[in-house]
């Protein structure tokens, strides 16, 4: 979907595909089919976007055969779909049984993960709408926090560099401009907005900037205008914004019956006490733990933010809440002024098959209408803030 700013740029707004699995092509196809179709039926529009997540070995085909890519940029403009920005946090098997800290590797050490990312700018310059401004991929804070070192550090910011030269080389090539987000998330080298400026301050910051998830700025305790002007200051600009809200326990003590409930095996789900704020430790010591099950086990003070994404629309029943507060104040920041904070925005809710089971979809239809709800529920709070909702241009 799309929306228009009262400053006349384009807003663009889609869901990630990082909730459905697939390993190929032919994976992503049926999820076009099985699901972004009929989420765009449910929602009943013209044009619905999608934050495509490629696996690696999927985004080097892609790279690799300019034929390939043409074709899957056709399949998607029949569907009435679009694709302005990808995914290119987790490599490989995300919906894995057991994901946890995998999605953390290849990090940005790496030059795995040099080559996935540009293979995805390459594909990205040909799946963007002609009359797009840009392009934008989301990837993790550059790694888990341990181990860390000089080297590490040294070795990161040598594939920053050449990140920036091929996004530069691949808009020599094709036209077309492809930023990358870094997105900090708990437990990461770059855990909160402060981490940012400190860490990544010193990028090309024409071509790289932050992917701003709201969930995890909300397990960061931040508050939104305060840590959005932090990023201004740095010159760090919102490359994405991820629309996703986490889960909250006012009182983690009196609520242990209902958070075990939410205990699962596929991903992490950090948990972040009200005392971590604004500390600069990712590791929090006594206010912090890297898993649900480790933070009931320690009984950490309260309140409680814990990194799991839940449906925006449908937060968690009492005593738990969800943190679309921060959501709504972020979204406020970002586009109630004169200027749009950010033209691309993503409803990334990948958790929908681990919800606690009287919560979760038993179908894909079901999964699409939950989706279509999400985007519904995004759409309104654009709308809210004065953006309107304009006709997909054809391509």
């Amino acid at each position: 979907m799309r929306f228009r700013h009262p400053d006349g740029s384009t807003v663009h707004l889609g869901y990630c595909t990082n909730v459905h699995p697939a390993e190929d092509l032919a994976g992503v196809l049926a999820q076009l089919d099985t699901y972004a179709v009929n989420v765009r039926r449910v929602l009943d529009t013209d044009l619905l976007g999608l934050g495509l997540w490629l696996a690696a070995p999927v985004a080097a085909e892609l790279a690799a055969d300019p034929a390939a890519r043409r074709w899957l940029r056709h399949e998607l403009d029949v569907r009435g779909l679009e694709v302005v920005t990808l995914n290119g946090f987790p490599y490989a098997a995300f919906q894995a049984p057991v994901v946890k800290h995998a999605v953390y590797h290849p990090d940005w050490t790496t030059p795995e993960r040099l080559a996935y990312t540009l293979d995805l700018a390459r594909v990205l310059a040909d799946l963007l709408p002609d009359d797009a401004a840009r392009g934008s991929i989301s990837t993790l804070p550059l790694a888990w926090r341990t181990p860390w070192d000089a080297g590490r550090a040294d070795a990161a910011r040598r594939r920053l560099d050449e990140l920036a030269a091929g996004l530069a080389a691949v808009e020599r090539e094709t036209g077309r401009t492809i930023r990358v987000g870094f997105e900090p998330e708990p437990g990461c080298l770059v855990e909160s907005t402060g981490q940012a400026a400190e860490v990544l301050s010193t990028m090309d910051t024409d071509r790289l900037g932050v992917c701003l998830d709201l969930a995890h700025l909300a397990c960061a305790w931040e508050e939104p205008v305060e840590a959005l002007g932090r990023l201004r200051a740095a010159g760090l600009p919102v490359v994405k914004v991820q629309v996703s809200a986490a889960v909250a326990a006012a009182d983690p003590a009196a609520s242990r019956d209902a958070l075990r409930r939410w205990v699962e095996p596929r991903f992490l789900h950090q948990t972040r006490s009200a005392g971590c704020a604004g500390t600069t430790d990712p590791a929090h010591p006594g206010y912090a733990a890297d898993d649900l099950d480790a933070a009931l086990d320690a009984r950490l003070p309260g309140p409680w933010r814990v990194h799991y994404h839940v449906p925006l629309h449908a937060p968690p029943e009492p005593p738990l809440a969800s943190t679309v507060p921060v959501l709504r104040a972020a979204l406020a920041e970002l586009y109630a002024g004169p200027v749009a904070g950010c033209d691309h925005l993503d409803v990334e809710t990948y958790t929908w098959g681990v919800l606690p089971e009287s919560r979760r979809p038993r179908t894909g239809g079901e999964l699409a209408v939950g989706i279509a709800a999400e985007l519904a529920f995004t759409r309104a709070e654009l709308a809210g803030l004065g953006l309107a909702t304009t006709v997909g241009v054809g391509r």
